[in-house]
C-alpha cells in the first residue's frame, strides 16, 4: 500500500494522494480499486491543509561585501555571489522567503563607512523579506540605515522610523511574521530611540501571533539557552539563534520550535524546505547549506555596484593619501628590505625568490593596489607611518622583512645593536599578522614555513603537542 502511495506521488507531480488527477479510463477493475484504497488511505494519513514553505536564511555579513582571494578556503561568499544564488533559488522557487538576522555591517576601520553604504546597497538587491538589526548595524547611528530602504526589523527598537517591530510576510494563505530581539547589552539607545529590554511585550505579541493562525520567526544574537531564559519558546515556531562562525549549525527540534544557526561572514548561504500541518506547525524539514566559491560566479546585475565600489574606494585611498603627505611630520620607522640586504644577503636573497617578494604585485594584477584591508598585508606598515603610495613610499612595496621582524631602522641605525619591533615573536605570532582564519584559513605553518625559512630560523618548525 505505501508503495502504492509513493508511486502516485512520484508520478503526479505536486499532486498528492487525495487530490489526484483524473485518471484515465482503467482497463481493468482491480486497478481502479487499489487507486480507490490508496485515496483513501491517503485522506486519512495526510493532513487536509498542509502546506510547504521554503526559506533562505542568513546572519552577520560582519562587513564582509567580498571575501580575501588570497587563499582558496578564504574566498567564499560576497555580496555579487550571493546575489547570483539567490538570484538561481529564486528563478526555482519564486515564493521563498529570505531572511537575515542582521549583523551586516561593521564600524571599526576609516574604510568602514564607505564599505557599509555599499554593503547596505547591495543588500537592497539580495531583496530579502527581513532583515534584523544587531549591535553592530548601528554603529554609525540609527539614521544611517534609512539611507537605503531595506526592510529592517527590530522589536524592542522604538523611536525609528524605518525599523519596524515586525514584518508579516504573505505567501499565499500562508502569513510569517519575523520579530528580532535586540539584546540590550549590545545596542545603545540614543537621544531619538529608546531600547526597550523588557521581554515581555515581545512574549505577548509573539503569542497573540500564534493564535492568529500565524507562523512566528524570530531572529537573535542570542544563543539558545539565553532566548529560552526570556522567551517563551511554545509560542516561538522558527529561531535564529546567535551565528556560528562561518558555517552553520545544524537545525535541530525543540519542542515545536525548529531552531536554525546561520554561519558569519556570508560564505554560505542555507536553505530549508519546511512542510507544515493544518495547525501550522512545522513537522518535517530538509535542509541544504550552500557554499559560494568562486565556481558560483557573479551576478551580472552587480557589476556597475562593484565597479562603483572599486571606484569610491580608489577615490577615497587618494585622498588619504594626500592627507597623510600633508601631516607626516615624524620619519618613517621602516627601512625597507634593500638596507637589510647590506647585512643580510643570504636572507635577502631567500625573500625575494619568495612569492612575498611580489605581493603588492597581486594586487594590481586583480586591481586592488588602492584598497586599504589589501595594502595591511601587501605593503609595510600600512597606515602606522609605513607605505603611504607607490609614488612616494615604493620602497615599501611587498611583504618584506619588516612585516614579519617589525620596524627596523632604529635596528639599522644602531648597527644591529638595537632589537626588531618584533624581536622575540614566535613564528605563529609573526605568520598569524596575516596569515589567520579570516583571510587565510587553509594556511599550514609546518607546511609553508620552509619556502621562507632563513638564516637562523632554517631550522624544522616544531609543533608542541600537550598530549
Amino acid at each position: 500500500m505505501f508503495d502504492c502511495i509513493r508511486d502516485i506521488e512520484r508520478t503526479s507531480g505536486d499532486v498528492g494522494c487525495g487530490k489526484q488527477r483524473e485518471p484515465q479510463r482503467p482497463r481493468f477493475a482491480f486497478i481502479a480499486h487499489a487507486l480507490l484504497l490508496c485515496g483513501l488511505f491517503g485522506l486519512l494519513s495526510t493532513p487536509l491543509h498542509a502546506a510547504q514553505l521554503t526559506l533562505v536564511y542568513t546572519g552577520n555579513l560582519d562587513g564582509e561585501l567580498e571575501p580575501c582571494g588570497c587563499s582558496a578556503g578564504g574566498d567564499l561568499g560576497g555580496i555579487k555571489r550571493q546575489v547570483h544564488m539567490l538570484d538561481r533559488l529564486r528563478a526555482k522557487t519564486p515564493d521563498l522567503i529570505a531572511l537575515s538576522t542582521g549583523g551586516l555591517i561593521i564600524s571599526e576601520m576609516p574604510q568602514d563607512r564607505l564599505k557599509s553604504a555599499f554593503i547596505l546597497s547591495g543588500a537592497s538587491a539580495l531583496g530579502f523579506d527581513a532583515i534584523g538589526v544587531q549591535g553592530r548595524d548601528l554603529g554609525f547611528g540609527a539614521a544611517f540605515l534609512k539611507d537605503v530602504e531595506l526592510p529592517w526589523v527590530a522589536s524592542n527598537l522604538h523611536g525609528v522610523a524605518h525599523v519596524a517591530t515586525e514584518r508579516i510576510i504573505t505567501r499565499g494563505a500562508l502569513r510569517l511574521a519575523f520579530l528580532q530581539w535586540l539584546a540590550p547589552d549590545t545596542a545603545a539607545a540614543s537621544a531619538e530611540t529608546t531600547l526597550d529590554a523588557d521581554s515581555k511585550p515581545l512574549a505577548q505579541r509573539l503569542h497573540t501571533l500564534k493564535q492568529q493562525g500565524v507562523l512566528t520567526a524570530v531572529g537573535t544574537t542570542l544563543t539558545l539557552e539565553q532566548t529560552r531564559a526570556i522567551l517563551p519558546l511554545n509560542d516561538i515556531d522558527i529561531l535564529l539563534i546567535k551565528s556560528k562562525y562561518e558555517v552553520y549549525g545544524e537545525p535541530q527540534k525543540v519542542a515545536n520550535t525548529l531552531v536554525l544557526q546561520p554561519g558569519s561572514r556570508g560564505m554560505r548561504l542555507a536553505q530549508i524546505l519546511l512542510t507544515l500541518d493544518e495547525h501550522g506547525a512545522i513537522t518535517k524539514w530538509q535542509h541544504e547549506v550552500i557554499p559560494l566559491p568562486k565556481e558560483i560566479g557573479d551576478a551580472p546585475r552587480m557589476e556597475k555596484w562593484y565597479a562603483d565600489y572599486n571606484e569610491r574606494v580608489k577615490a577615497d585611498y587618494q585622498a588619504r593619501v594626500e592627507l597623510r603627505k600633508k601631516l607626516t611630520e615624524r620619519a618613517s620607522p621602516y627601512a625597507g628590505a634593500k638596507v637589510c640586504k647590506d647585512c643580510h644577503a643570504q636572507e635577502y636573497a631567500v625573500w625575494e625568490a619568495s612569492k612575498h617578494a611580489h605581493a603588492f604585485e597581486a594586487l594590481e594584477t586583480v586591481n586592488k593596489a588602492f584598497d586599504p584591508e589589501c595594502l595591511a598585508c601587501h605593503t609595510v606598515g600600512f597606515e602606522n607611518d609605513g607605505f603611504v603610495d607607490s609614488a612616494m613610499t615604493k620602497h615599501l612595496q611587498h611583504v618584506q622583512c619588516e612585516n614579519c621582524h617589525g620596524a627596523a631602522k632604529a635596528h639599522v641605525a644602531s648597527n644591529g645593536k638595537a632589537r626588531t619591533q618584533h624581536h622575540g615573536w614566535s613564528r605563529t605570532q609573526v605568520c598569524a599578522q596575516c596569515h589567520n582564519q579570516k583571510r587565510s584559513p587553509d594556511f599550514d605553518l609546518e607546511k609553508r614555513w620552509p619556502q621562507v625559512a632563513h638564516g637562523k630560523l632554517r631550522e624544522p618548525l616544531k609543533i608542541q603537542s600537550n598530549q
